[in-house]
Parts: C-alpha cells; structure tokens; sequence
C-alpha cells in the first residue's frame, strides 16, 4: 500500500485536471476491469466481476483530485496571479515551490519582502491577492510565452517515508482512497463491485454528482483521508483523530449522516477482524457521500477514512499502519456484503 500512496501522490491533479492520475488508474486497472469508462465529467468508472453477481449492489469511491492553484491574470512584470482551487489555507502558501501547466513549469510563491511589512501588516494572514508565483519572466510578453491563463498550479512534494512509520506526501486526501480502490480491483472478489474514482471533489463533489446518478448503487462505501488535528495545541475535543490509531469512521460531517445501519456493520467487522479504527470526533468537512446520499431515491452510505495531518497543504501525513487498516476494513466489507447475494 505505502509504495502505490506514494506513486499516486507524486502525481499532479488539480480538480478539473486530472488526466495524470486517471490514466495511471486507468492503466493499472484494465487488465482487471470487465467495464472501464471515463464520463462526461472525467470520473473513472470500473466494473469488476467477481463470483456472485451483484450488480449495482455496492460501489467504492474514492477522489482524484487534489488542491491546488489556477492562474487568472499576468502582470507586467510577467508574475502570475492566483486564486485556489480547493480549499487552501493562505498562511502556507509563502515561499513553496510548484509547477505550472501542463509543461509543469516551476515557480515559486512570492509575497512582499518581510522587511517592508508594516506593523499593521505582520499581524494579520495576507489576502490572497497580495500574493503571486514567479516563473523568472522578466515582463508580461516572456510569461505569456510559457503560461496561459486558466492553467493550474500544484504543488511539488517529493513523497517519502520518514519518522516512526509515518508518510509524508502531497494530495494524500484522497490518493489514499484511490491506492485502497486499486488494490482492491487487483484481487479476486467474492461479489461483483463497481470502483468510482471521482473528478471534482475539492470544489463541491462535482464528479460524485454524475457517477451516482448513472450507477445509482444500493450501497456506497466513500473512502478517503480525513483531518487529524491530533496536535499539541489542539483542546481534546477538537483532536477529530489520530495517526497511528486506525481506520475512522463517520457518523456525520456537514454533508452527511451515515447510514446507521452501514456504520454498525463497518464498527462491528473491525471489531471482530481485530482492524484497528477510531471515531471521527468532530463534525467537519464534506466529501462525496454527500453527493451519493442525495442521489435519486437515496443511497446507503458510509465513509471510510485514513486521518491525514495537514491535510490540502503542500505536505501532508499519513501513518502507513492506517493505510492498512482502512484497506483491510473496506476488504472485510466486501466479503460480508457479498454474503446476502
């Protein structure tokens, strides 16, 4: 699992821009797929037969796309200004290193130099507009030549493991999900099971939207890296979850509730394949469950996350133990749902 995380998370992604991990998806996965399609919205949907046949009993997700930049004007002086796309905390942005458009370009995110930071200045968080990538362009026309507006910018985070059994990574919400739906496609099945890996997500579930509308599945497992806010000044009640202590599960975020039939049955499988896993102790955040619960007449469905310190910033972590138990937990499901075919 730790190897495929990192070969996802070196990718590049930025919503609406996910060509690059589709097509390493999409490879990887076709010996193995009976149906594989890309939809109008870019979503990557694989058909995996297994020994029962089950139809649209139950789908995985899992989202392609990271955070990242997109580029809306050039400046004379041949700088390039930004908005986000995803969610971004500004205070990160400062002096890190991307790439930009499809040449991958590099850059560097500038700000006003600190010494003429006014008092007043130092002590708020910068507007988004005060800042800007240089390329080393010397005017508009030189910048021009190498950018066009409505190009994006991501990151560049070389993924390594480090510390005790900890991974550091960019975009591991949610290349994570999409190493566990991989692995998974790789294996022979004991149900029939369709693999949604999601366009979008960072900007409002858009690519969810679409694949649960035309696949509409009985059952739907949403995989993916939730925050962990496991950190000193954090107060108890604020921690979310852990690294190091297992799967999460979640009763509710602010884009859904649960199926609570769904969840039961993920707390009790953990319990008994001895898969460690934890609660998500705080309602935050919204993923594509919140576009498959809505779908029609509704979805059953439930999220299944790794925690994942810092998440949508240039670096993230994750601890590989995790990985495992959110894999395992996910297979366990699986095996029992295949059951009631």
């Amino acid at each position: 699992m730790k190897d495929l995380v990192m070969k996802l998370s070196a990718l590049s992604g930025v919503s609406s821009w996910e060509d690059e991990v589709r097509d390493f998806l999409k490879e990887e996965a076709a010996p193995y797929a009976q149906d594989i399609r890309t939809d109008a919205l870019g979503n990557l949907i694989v058909f995996k037969k297994g020994a029962k046949a089950a139809g649209n009993k139950l789908l995985l997700c899992a989202h392609m796309d990271e955070v990242g930049l997109m580029i809306r004007h050039i400046t004379d002086d041949g700088y390039l200004k930004f908005d986000t796309v995803g969610s971004i905390d500004r205070r990160v942005l400062l002096g890190k290193p991307v790439l930009v458009g499809p040449d991958r370009l590099p850059g560097v995110i500038g700000l006003k130099a600190y010494h003429l930071v006014s008092r007043d200045e130092e002590k708020n968080v910068p507007k988004l507009d005060d800042y800007y990538i240089d390329i080393g362009a010397k005017n508009r026309e030189e910048a021009e030549k190498l950018v066009s507006l409505g190009d994006v910018a991501v990151f560049t985070t070389r993924p390594e493991l480090f510390g005790d059994g900890l991974l550091k990574g960019k975009a591991l919400d949610d290349r994570i999900g999409c190493a566990v739906l991989l692995t998974l496609l790789k294996e022979d099945l004991p149900m029939d099971c369709t693999f949604v890996f999601t366009a979008q997500e960072e900007v409002g579930t858009r690519g969810a939207f679409g694949a649960a509308f035309s696949i509409t599945p009985e059952l739907a497992l949403v995989i993916e890296g939730t925050t962990a806010a496991d950190l000193p000044d954090s107060a108890p009640h604020q921690k979310v979850c852990a690294l190091g202590k297992g799967a999460v599960l979640t009763f509710m975020d602010r884009g859904s509730i649960a199926d609570r039939g769904l969840f039961e049955r993920l707390r009790t499988l953990a319990e008994e394949n001895r898969i460690p896993w934890q609660l998500k102790q705080f309602v935050s955040g919204s993923n594509d469950a919140a576009a498959f619960q809505r779908t029609k007449a509704g979805v059953r469905t439930a999220v299944l996350s790794a925690p994942v310190r810092y998440a949508h910033a240039p670096a993230s972590l994750a601890c590989v133990s995790d990985l495992d138990a959110v894999l395992n937990l996910a297979r366990a499901l699986i095996h029992d749902v295949a059951k009631e075919v």
